[in-house]
């Protein structure tokens, strides 16, 4: 009894949570799938046509207005006048043939008490096909994408005080799942309980400059469907 009982106590608690918010890429699948990296390679292609830039030239205008904005796209908005609608179509034609659901962590999600939602950088036409092939759209409540939070992507305060507010839920009761450590810090700020999902993707080191101080992330672990599997709730 006394084995039982300490092995429950070594199980992070989540017995408190009643809001589950989740990134999408890198986050819902394995960051190793090469999912993500077509939309890189596909924004390094937009940036070359839209500026007239040499791919090479292209690829270094694409990170400086990600470090300097968030997202390249904000950078093009701003600085270039691109339309958004005209770019996430392009960036997001992907193929996802090579995207499967995955059973385990399906069921693990559907377990989890409460509401779940999404709330992801990218484009909520690109998180539909994402969730469609992962087989777990009916899984989540809402979708918050790019447009929803009004074009102030993760890590910026305001997004994250959107989705609180047009979700209508308490931060102190919700867990936030990312694989890009920079987008917890201000989850935790508001109360939320944080778990990283640990990659070693170059984009996990990029992007704007947030600092991430030890106590922004709760929890750690390299595989979503064990670590779900394992929390108490």
């Amino acid at each position: 009894m006394k084995t039982g009982i300490l092995r429950a106590q070594s199980r992070p608690d989540f017995r408190h949570i009643r809001n589950w918010v989740f990134d999408l890429d890198n986050t819902l699948y394995d960051a190793g799938n090469g999912v993500f990296s077509q939309i890189e390679s596909r924004m390094t292609d937009y940036v070359s046509g839209f500026l007239g830039l040499a791919r090479d030239q292209a690829r270094r205008r694409q990170k400086e207005l990600y470090h300097r904005y968030g997202t390249t796209l904000n950078g093009l908005m701003r600085e270039h006048g691109c339309d958004a609608d005209h770019y996430l179509n392009y960036v997001h034609d992907i193929d996802l043939s090579g995207l499967a659901a995955d059973a385990a962590l399906r069921d693990a999600v559907e377990k989890l008490p409460g509401r779940r939602f999404i709330f992801t950088n990218g484009c909520r036409v690109h998180a539909a096909r994402i969730l469609e092939r992962l087989e777990m759209a009916h899984l989540f409540e809402s979708v918050w994408d790019i447009r929803t939070i009004g074009f102030a992507p993760k890590p910026d305060p305001a997004a994250y005080a959107s989705v609180v507010e047009a979700g209508g839920f308490d931060a102190a009761s919700t867990a936030m799942f990312d694989d890009l450590p920079r987008n917890l810090g201000p989850a935790r700020a508001l109360g939320m309980t944080t778990v990283w999902l640990k990659t070693d993707a170059p984009w996990a080191k990029e992007g704007p400059l947030a600092d991430t101080a030890p106590g922004d992330i709760d929890h750690e672990t390299e595989n979503l469907t064990q670590f779900l599997h394992n929390i108490r709730i």
